[in-house]
This record gives structure tokens, C-alpha cells and sequence, in this order.
């Protein structure tokens, strides 16, 4: 059986529903808003940089021009890909849009890694090859601190709202601007040794330039292993393992659940989620199975918040499995009710036998050999048992339609009560309801009995009661009599 969790009550609601829309749309419209200034941000800079670096020749001011470079295209990216990654999800993208993100971070680092192979090429040329003489003025220093302030502002926005929406993105975006932070500083301080050099006479002063671009090239380098990484795992449904076993963990936790049998987990931009396969009772009821897949589902959630979960069930024998659960597993694989189930033993012998509950208008060959299969079934299912008895009973296709409460049918009321005195257990007899449906009448009531007496006593009693009942109103239908412990009618 596979059954799609659902979300808690709450979370159906019309009211939740539009809140959690709005949410989303607002979280679009912001990551939006960001990226296109991040892209606005990087491009003035991009073009401040090269400018400054082509009026000086340093080659590490070039470099963080280069780097800034890429910056742009990076938010370029991520303006597109978070434009795209909040779709929702369709026909050829079930699980979102959400891995444009993970691709948009993975293109990034891959531009940055080709950035760094160029810088370190050119710096090794003009320490080996060639120097080129840097030509000192106040305005690559000014440009660089101005990079360093704008940086500075746009990767606290971006870490800000990254954190916010859960977007990698934005987050691969923030780390970018945080580290050219450290790259201009570098590039600065660079700047500031080869002056110190040029207007003290000390040439070897002179390579602090392009050492500079080379740390600038380390930096980037180590930034874009460390990114790419993220991306690649998230692009392969890496997920780490802890992770897993914590959720494992926490879902079988819950009461019911036998085993976690399967737990596959992936994510999709801010989005994850998780598909369980549990073995359960097989002699849970439908109502029983959707209650643990319920509970399942917020424990999973509470190792993975917001996730998109989809649990599937499967019926598991378990140990603690009596005969009569094996049966009554037996028949719910062939959807239908069974009640009256009894177990004899006789010379080593088990019979069973039970009532099994048939839709009214099927035929009876029909009824006949779909109660030989089950009867088979059962015997192949359960070995101990040598013998199946069942007794076929119709169940109501429509429903009953009473006409009329007879309620002033004093006479069988008094019969009933008359046959409920014969037996001590009973405390009263009430709500006695008899009704006509159809050619039939059908009698209910509740009967009070001692809180303390066993289950089997009082089906017995309640039994014994029909069939005395039955002999004074033989023309009475059918009975149905509700026990219930004395104590609820003398609160």
C-alpha cells in the first residue's frame, strides 16, 4: 500500500495554504530583489576594477577585477536561477525547479577555478618572465576601498536573506562578495609593499604584486573547491549520513512502526524530500495506517524541517501474531469483514470457524467460491489449523431507510426486559430503540454490566440474551446490544 503523507491538520486549512503561498511568494520577491543587486554591485565594481588596474598595470588589481568579473556573471546566475528555481513544480519537473540553484553554484565555482588557472599563469610570466612595472596613483587604492565597504554590505544582505529562504545561491553569491573582502585586502596590501619598494629602491619589493595575485588566487581557489563540492553533492543527492540515521532513528520511534525499511533523502535547491518505505501490523486497520503514516510524518520533520515527506506502507507479520490476527490478516487481503471468529481444539485439532460479511447481491456460486479460495487461504497461511468453517452472511449494499420508531411497541420492550432480568450480570437495559425497515425489525439497546467482568463472559451473556430475547420475538430481525460497564450510569 502506498500512502502520500499528509501534512499535519493545520496545514490543510485554506487559511494555512494562502499564509504558506504568500510566505513563498514574498521569500521570491526578496530573493529577487537581492540578486539584482548583487548583480548591480558587481557589475560598478567590475568596471571600477579594470579600470584602475589597466591605469596602474597591477596585475593583482586585475586580478580582483577578473574575480569581480566572474562575481557578475555569478549574480547574473543566480538572477536567473532564483527567477526560476521558485516555480512551482510541473509535469516534467515533479520535484521543483529547485537544483537550478545547485547548477547555478556549480557553473560559479567552475568560472572561478578557470579564473584562478589564468591569475596564477600570469603572475608566474611577470616573476619569471617578465616584470611589468606597476604605475602608482591614489585611484586603485580608492576604487579597492570602495570595493572593500560595498562587499562588506552586499554579503551581509545576501548571508541575511540566503539564511531566510534557505537559498544556495544567494549563499554561494554571499561568500563570494565575503571573500573578495579578503582578496582586495590582499591586492591593497600588495599595492602598498611594491610603492614601498619603487620609492625606497628595493627591487625585490617589486614581486609582492604578483605574489599578491597569486594569493588572491589561493583564496579563490579554496573558496571554489569548498563550493563546488556543496553543489556537486547536492546535484548527486549526496546527503550526509548522520543525517539518514538520525531520520531512521526518529521515525522508528513511532508507535506501530515495526521497521524503517527503506529512507532515501535528496534536496532541490532550499527544498528536501524524504521517501520512507515502514512495515507495519498487517493487522492495522486503514484508519490505524494513516494515523502512524501521520505521526511518521511530523517526526521526520522534525529532523528535516518544511521536508516534502512520502511514506509507504507495508503489512509485516510480527512475532507477537496470534492465530486469530493471522486469520483476521488473511481476510483483510481479500477485503472483506470477519466477525464470530472462533478457534476449537479436538483431538490436537484446530478448527476454525468464522462469519464473513458478502456484498448482498453477489450470487451464491459466486459467494460459494470466493469463500472456498479464502477458506484456502487461511489454511495455507496458517499450517496450525486443520479446518475452516464460515458462515456467509449479506452485508447491505444501500442503506436502511427506517420508516417509523415504534416506540409505543410496549410489548417488546417488555420482553427484553424480561429476558435481561433472568440474568444476574445485567445491571438495566436502555435507549431501547426498535425500528421498521423494510418487512424487518430491528431492535437496539445498551445493557449495563459489571466493570470488572471478562470480555468473554460478557460476550456470552450478551449472546445468551439475544437467543432468550429471540425465542419470546422471533420476529425480530435482527438485535444489536451495546455493553457498557455499569459505573457510566451512576456518575
Amino acid at each position: 500500500m502506498q500512502t502520500a503523507a499528509p501534512s499535519t491538520p493545520e496545514s490543510g486549512s485554506p487559511i494555512t495554504r494562502t499564509s504558506r503561498a504568500a510566505t513563498v511568494a514574498g521569500f521570491s520577491a526578496q530573493k529577487r530583489r537581492v540578486a539584482l543587486r548583487s548583480m548591480s554591485a558587481a557589475a560598478a565594481m567590475t568596471m571600477f576594477k579594470l579600470g584602475a588596474g589597466l591605469l596602474s598595470g597591477s596585475l593583482g588589481v586585475l586580478s580582483d577585477a577578473v574575480h569581480s568579473g566572474l562575481d557578475l556573471v555569478g549574480a547574473a546566475l543566480t538572477f536567473f536561477s532564483v527567477n526560476v528555481s521558485d516555480k512551482p513544480a510541473d509535469e516534467d519537473h515533479p520535484y521543483g525547479h529547485g537544483k537550478i540553484e545547485n547548477l547555478s553554484a556549480f557553473a560559479e565555482a567552475t568560472l572561478m577555478g578557470i579564473s584562478c588557472a589564468w591569475i596564477v599563469w600570469e603572475a608566474v610570466q611577470r616573476i619569471f618572465v617578465h616584470a611589468v612595472e606597476v604605475r602608482h596613483s591614489l585611484w586603485p587604492v580608492v576604487v579597492l576601498l570602495a570595493s572593500i565597504g560595498v562587499d562588506y554590505w552586499r554579503s551581509r544582505e545576501l548571508r541575511a536573506v540566503a539564511k531566510k529562504t534557505g537559498s544556495p545561491a544567494l549563499a554561494t553569491d554571499a561568500f563570494h562578495f565575503a571573500s573578495d573582502m579578503w582578496a582586495t585586502l590582499a591586492v591593497l596590501a600588495g599595492l602598498s609593499i611594491n610603492w614601498i619598494g619603487a620609492h625606497y629602491g628595493i627591487g625585490w619589493l617589486g614581486y609582492s604584486d604578483p605574489v599578491a595575485a597569486i594569493v588572491v588566487s589561493i583564496l579563490i581557489l579554496r573558496m571554489t573547491l569548498r563550493l563546488g563540492h556543496e553543489a556537486v553533492a547536492v546535484l548527486v543527492d549526496e546527503v550526509p549520513a548522520a543525517t539518514r540515521r538520525q531520520l531512521i532513528h526518529e521515525v522508528g520511534r513511532v508507535q506501530g512502526v515495526i521497521a524503517v525499511e527503506q529512507a532515501r533523502v535528496r534536496r532541490a535547491g532550499a527544498s528536501y524530500f524524504a521517501d520512507l518505505t515502514l512495515a507495519l501490523p498487517r493487522r492495522f486497520t486503514f484508519e490505524h495506517t494513516g494515523q502512524v503514516v501521520h505521526e511518521a510524518t511530523a517526526a521526520a520533520q522534525r529532523v528535516i524541517p518544511e521536508a516534502d515527506v512520502v511514506i509507504h506502507t507495508v503489512p509485516h507479520q510480527t512475532r507477537a501474531e496470534s492465530i486469530f490476527d493471522r486469520v483476521r490478516a488473511v481476510a483483510a487481503k481479500s477485503n472483506v469483514s470477519v466477525h464470530e471468529l472462533s478457534i476449537q481444539s479436538h483431538q490436537g485439532r484446530l478448527r476454525v470457524e468464522l462469519h464473513v460479511e458478502i456484498e448482498e447481491n453477489m450470487r451464491l456460486r459466486e459467494a460459494h467460491e470466493f469463500v472456498s479460495g479464502l477458506e484456502a487461504e487461511i489454511l495455507r497461511e496458517v499450517p496450525e489449523i486443520d479446518a475452516v468453517l464460515t458462515h456467509i452472511e449479506s452485508e447491505p449494499a444501500t442503506i436502511e431507510e427506517p420508516r417509523e420508531v415504534v416506540v409505543e411497541d410496549r410489548r417488546i420492550e417488555i420482553a427484553l426486559r424480561s429476558a435481561a432480568a433472568a440474568f444476574a450480570e445485567i445491571s438495566d437495559v436502555h435507549d431501547i430503540v426498535v425500528a421498521h425497515t423494510g418487512e424487518h425489525i430491528a431492535l437496539t439497546c445498551h445493557c449495563s454490566l459489571p466493570d470488572e467482568l471478562p470480555m468473554n463472559r460478557v460476550h456470552e451473556v450478551i449472546t445468551a440474551l439475544e437467543d432468550r430475547f429471540k425465542l419470546e420475538c422471533p420476529e425480530v430481525y435482527r438485535v444489536t446490544i451495546h455493553p457498557e460497564p455499569v459505573t457510566d450510569n451512576t456518575r
